[in-house]
């Protein structure tokens, strides 16, 4: 035995911040019970003659920056019964030998880096009481050889969480612990939890645990019913693949937590759930979780956390959720739930976190919420919400992230937001708002993070931005701001990326950003005055002498012009052209300069006197309604000027001849490159066209008192210039709509598969009808596919539904390979991009006229793809 007088028994020296390595010296205390040296800071190993002394019960150096492998001294030592070695670097195998540590009651080896296996000798512990291997990096089948561990009657706590653990707890007879407290292990879960009656907390999370297989169900949830004193249920991070039985509901009422997220749950949430009274967190996220969310989670009143994010949730949130009073954290981001934002979610007056993003959710913002004085967190990006932000958001007072990117926000930014001093997070990018960005933003004295990108914002950046001394990022990026970039703060550190697609802007200390003119006030106001007393004068002078003399040049013209001159002068201010001269241009209308030919004529290649190349649009004088479309087709080119539309140079009309003579685009039609180009058009080249065409349609309905519709939007009317921007052409049977109407009656159509159900149906023409070819010719040219490809009609499906049905897979395999050739190959950001055109193109394809997007619309969103794809 060891003597208990005058000798050091005992050496007790923990959170005093020592330093060191613990010496092999502490072996001459040939009578040391208890080494305590934990909370302190030594490094270095374990010296292996601690092993070797005879006394030695207790040795605790948790918690320090201790390293290298455990000495196998210590699990030969016979009469120790502590070892804790917890929260220090210990790595390598545990030791494979055999253990020989009969009064070992506590092994606590959790926070470190051991790897291996669980060596089977550990079995030979018949008198553990707590067994924590938690947070390290240990692998295998938990052994045959320690059955002995999980019958041992008095044991409290078994931690095997957070390593990578597989296979099954190695038990035949079941678990017989009922003092068991805590249980965290990895293995295969069996379906016998029910005798540890004592359980108070399930830890099974985070090893590559599976499910004892029975058609799929969790089994296990049966047995733990009898776990009356259950308070903590976890087992997230396991492979259970299974579904959630109706049993859960059957656990006792004292359960607290209960966690199975990330565990490849699929099925609905059981209604059962609403049994569970006493929980206060419920965490399901991370699965494959279906349906709806039931109203039972109404009955938990006691829930402060409710995770059901990145599941397949679908439907509205139900108003019962505002029935929990005590709700702090809501997660329900990454579902597909839809519809309104409950206004009852105001009422949630504990509620700190709000995480609603990448869901479905459309209409307005509820005001309820931007009054939640306690609310942290809101994150409401990638939605479909709408509508302005209401000049009472200052209500939002604690809040600290606010993400509303993504949306469709509009109007502009409240100057109330320099009223939340608290913010650190604020994105307000990839919606419509409009206006300048408020001054008091100057106020966000803790703003860290500002994303302000693919908005409409006007005017000059704040300069007073350059004081927010903890902003560490800026984005205002593809805006309309112009003026100088500030230099200070946050500017300094800024790069191009967060200015570019601003025309406007100009700086120094970026050097892609063009320099700032240099003036001078005095300069400039003496120049101003000058300008107003002397040059203004002149100016006004010389435009009256200018318009005196083309009137006079003009009405000397009208007597002299010939029959065969064209007679409509307004159309360009290039020289008229007579029909010889035509017909010199096109060598007498030779095949070998003919580049189309269609039911309305025929289209030439010629050369004007000066060298102009053109292509002249000679008409079917036979076609009697063609020839009277001719009239209507001048009457719009007399009033379109747009860069995107072809232009028209000049007409000729005589008795031999109605012809249109158009600026000759070099690189043909879209439809020739869709089918007959050897050369196919990229994804970026794609988004560009369409957004060109766009551009040209929006400018036809939105850019005159009487709108403009196309009437036969198809790939064959977009034209090539050298440089490949698009040109609208052919407005052989367009409409000018009357002022007060909105849509026309016709017989006239247009192109089969491109015309909108109305136009067949009832013959109307409307802007919202070309709206529908648009996206129709969107779909097609991200698809290579006609709207009357045979094998669409042999299917029974038009383009709009055949891309929904493929929709629901894999989308690459419905989109052109040729979109993606060696210069841009298939990444997120293009994924994102096709899926968005796509998206675009269902909207404009919409049945109803009155349920299809406008023009202005699909140009906004068109821009936005176009700037989110070319961000680098």
């Amino acid at each position: 035995m060891c003597p208990k007088r005058q000798r050091v028994v005992a050496l007790t020296l923990p959170n005093l911040q020592l330093q060191g390595t613990i010496s092999p010296s502490l072996a001459n205390l040939s009578f040391l019970s208890v080494l305590n040296l934990q909370n302190n800071s030594f490094r270095g190993g374990i010296p292996y003659e601690l092993g070797q002394m005879p006394c030695l019960r207790v040795i605790d150096v948790k918690n320090n920056q201790l390293n290298g492998s455990i000495p196998t001294s210590l699990f030969q030592h016979q009469r120790v019964q502590v070892i804790s070695l917890a929260l220090n670097e210990f790595s390598g195998e545990m030791w494979r030998g055999p253990w020989y540590v009969p009064q070992l009651r506590v092994l606590n080896l959790r926070n470190n880096s051991l790897t291996g296996i669980i060596p089977p000798s550990v079995g030979n512990a018949t008198k553990l009481l707590n067994f924590s291997l938690y947070g390290n990096k240990v692998g295998g089948n938990i052994p045959k050889e320690i059955e002995a561990i999980f019958n041992i009657s008095s044991l409290e706590l078994i931690n095997f969480s957070f390593n990578n653990l597989s296979g099954r707890i190695p038990t035949t007879t079941g678990l017989h612990l009922p003092n068991l407290e805590v249980l965290q292990l990895g293995g295969t879960i069996p379906n016998n939890l029910g005798n540890l009656r004592e359980l108070q907390i399930l830890l099974l999370h985070t090893n590559q645990l599976t499910n004892e297989p029975r058609e799929h169900e969790l089994l296990f949830f049966n047995s733990l019913a009898d776990c009356r004193m259950l308070k903590y249920l976890q087992v997230g991070f396991n492979p259970l693949n299974g579904v959630l039985p109706n049993s859960i509901g059957n656990l006792s009422s004292t359960i607290q937590n209960f966690e199975i997220g990330d565990t490849h749950i699929n099925g609905l949430i059981p209604t059962s759930i609403g049994n569970m009274t006493g929980l206060t967190s419920l965490s399901l996220g991370g699965n494959n979780l279906t349906g709806t969310i039931p109203s039972e989670i109404g009955k938990l009143k006691q829930l402060q956390g409710l995770y059901l994010s990145n599941n397949k949730l679908q439907g509205h949130i139900p108003e019962v959720v505002c029935n929990l009073s005590d709700l702090v954290q809501l997660y329900l981001y990454g579902n597909e739930l839809s519809g309104l934002i409950p206004e009852c979610l105001g009422n949630l007056t504990m509620l700190q976190q709000l995480y609603l993003a990448s869901n479905k959710f459309s209409s307005k913002f509820p005001l309820s919420l931007w009054k939640m004085s306690g609310l942290l967190y809101l994150n409401v990006s990638q939605n479909s919400i709408e509508g302005e932000l209401p000049s009472d958001i200052g209500g939002l007072k604690a809040i600290v992230e606010l993400y509303l990117s993504s949306n469709h926000f509009s109007g502009m930014i409240s100057t109330r937001f320099g009223e939340l001093q608290n913010l650190q997070y604020l994105d307000l990018s990839k919606n419509s708002f409009f206006g300048r960005i408020p001054l008091s933003f100057a106020n966000l004295i803790n703003l860290e993070f500002l994303n302000l990108s693919l908005n409409a914002l006007s005017g000059t950046i704040p300069k007073s931005l350059e004081k927010l001394s903890y902003l560490k990022s800026i984005n205002v990026s593809f805006n309309d701001l112009e003026g100088e970039i500030p230099s200070g703060g946050v500017f300094a550190n800024s790069t191009l990326q967060s200015f570019v697609g601003n025309k406007g802007l100009c700086g120094v200390h970026i050097l892609e950003i063009p320099a700032c003119a240099i003036t001078n006030p005095g300069k400039q106001s003496k120049l101003k005055e000058v300008v107003l007393k002397i040059v203004t004068p002149v100016v006004i002078a010389s435009f009256l002498i200018f318009l005196f003399v083309s009137i006079w040049i003009m009405k000397r013209q009208k007597k002299g012009k010939s029959k065969e001159v064209e007679k409509i002068p307004e159309m360009g201010t290039h020289q008229l052209v007579s029909y010889h001269e035509i017909q010199r241009a096109t060598n007498n209308f030779d095949e070998s300069n003919l580049i189309g030919q269609g039911s309305s004529g025929s289209v030439y290649k010629g050369t004007l006197f000066g060298g102009t190349a053109v292509a002249i649009k000679v008409l079917d004088l036979k076609n009697e309604k063609v020839c009277k479309r001719f009239d209507t087709e001048c009457e719009v080119m007399r009033n379109v000027r747009h860069i995107n539309l072809v232009p028209v140079i000049t007409t000729c009309s005589s008795d031999y001849i109605r012809a249109f003579v158009l600026l000759f685009m070099p690189n043909g039609s879209l439809e020739n490159w869709l089918y007959k180009e050897d050369r196919h058009l990229n994804l970026h080249q794609t988004v560009t066209v369409m957004l060109d065409a766009a551009m040209a349609v929006e400018y036809l309905h939105h850019g005159h008192v009487t709108p403009i519709v196309h009437c036969d939007l198809k790939p064959a009317n977009v034209l090539l210039d050298e440089d490949m921007v698009a040109h609208v052409g052919d407005f052989g049977i367009s409409k000018i709509l009357a002022i007060s109407k909105f849509m026309a009656y016709t017989e006239t159509l247009g192109t089969l598969g491109y015309i909108a159900p109305e136009y067949g149906s009832e013959g109307i023409v409307s802007a919202s009808g070309d709206v529908y070819s648009y996206g129709i010719m969107l779909m097609e040219v991200l698809t290579k596919r006609r709207p009357t490809d045979e094998k669409l009609c042999n299917e029974n499906l038009d383009l709009r539904k055949w891309i929904i049905q493929s929709f629901s897979g894999s989308m690459m395999d419905i989109v052109d390979a040729n979109l993606f050739c060696e210069e841009v190959q298939i990444t997120c950001k293009s994924e994102i991009c096709i899926a968005s055109m796509i998206e675009l193109a269902l909207d404009c394809t919409k049945e109803t006229p009155q349920s299809r997007i406008t023009m202005k619309d699909v140009v906004k969103r068109l821009n936005k793809i176009n700037n989110t794809f070319l961000e680098t």
